[in-house]
């Protein structure tokens, strides 16, 4: 089973799957969106991770005895930092349009891109983005929820120290043990908050189906799409393709949400975009998509 799934993904080629795994993380957004009047955002996030990592332990279940004490640290670091950028990223989009919320949240891994790289051009790619959020800054306040924004940027800033211990992690684990271990650690802090939020929305088998949707294509379905894509392209040009998202979560949310953002949006996020997939053309390592 697992030789014909891998058979088949290796017909597609591997920019397309780099392109349908950020599609997926996106379209899990928005469909998460949807079910916040029911489940809230907290109860999402706790369902994304208790069904998240339920998935990713049964596909591939790590070893997770006889962990040191230093990896025991970095898998509960993780997971608190997977949480809380989850968290922040949910009560953003319950605030403010997909599109603008992922423009925001992408200062975190354009910054780690931009340490990783070394080019004097660099200065260009900083200039882009401060002039991409400057551009949101005057709907700050009327139409632009400033609450949604500070999430926002919150999450990116959450998204930068993820990053920077997924790289940690991926040097102590083999195969996905870290993840699962953190994805475990976020749903354990999640839970008591998740019931008291959601309530009895939880005995809603109608609900928890659309829950587990997210989790799938939020969590399993894009991280086994990007991982087969990494294997077949280098880091910088992977990271240049998930540059993108600001753009598909833009389209995601006007498709599936019928949210419009105006010119000064779009233009807003067309300049987070380029200067993403400039900084990343140039960094020593792409930085790796929050699929979790």
């Amino acid at each position: 089973m697992n030789r014909s799934r891998a058979v088949d993904l290796d017909r597609i080629p591997a920019p397309w799957l780099v392109v349908a795994g950020v599609s997926s993380v996106q379209l899990g957004a928005a469909i998460a969106k949807s079910l916040f009047d029911e489940l809230t955002p907290t109860g999402l996030v706790m369902l994304r991770l208790v069904f998240g990592g339920l998935l990713l332990g049964l596909l591939f279940r790590p070893r997770v005895r006889n962990r040191s004490s230093r990896e025991l640290q970095l898998a509960l670091a993780f997971g608190l930092t997977l949480v809380t950028m989850n968290f922040c990223f949910y009560q953003a989009i319950d605030r403010i349009p997909l599109g603008i919320a992922v423009t925001l949240e992408f200062v975190g891994p354009l910054g780690v891109a931009l340490v990783g790289s070394r080019r004097s051009s660099d200065f260009l790619w900083v200039a882009m983005a401060a002039s991409g959020i400057a551009l949101l800054a005057p709907g700050i306040g009327e139409g632009l929820d400033a609450v949604g924004v500070a999430f926002a940027l919150g999450a990116g800033v959450l998204w930068a120290a993820y990053i920077t211990l997924s790289i940690h992690v991926g040097r102590a684990f083999t195969g996905p043990t870290g993840l699962v271990l953190a994805m475990a650690v976020g749903a354990a802090v999640s839970l008591p908050f998740g019931i008291a939020s959601a309530g009895s929305a939880l005995l809603e088998p109608e609900l928890l189906a659309a829950a587990f949707a997210v989790a799938v294509l939020s969590a399993a379905l894009p991280w086994s799409l990007e991982l087969e894509a990494l294997r077949r392209m280098p880091a910088h040009v992977f990271g240049v393709l998930m540059s993108l998202e600001p753009a598909i979560g833009a389209l995601v949310g006007f498709v599936v949400l019928g949210e419009r953002i105006g010119v000064r949006a779009i233009t807003a996020i067309a300049l987070v975009v380029i200067a993403s997939a400039g900084a990343a053309r140039g960094a020593r390592a792409a930085p790796a998509p929050p699929d979790v």
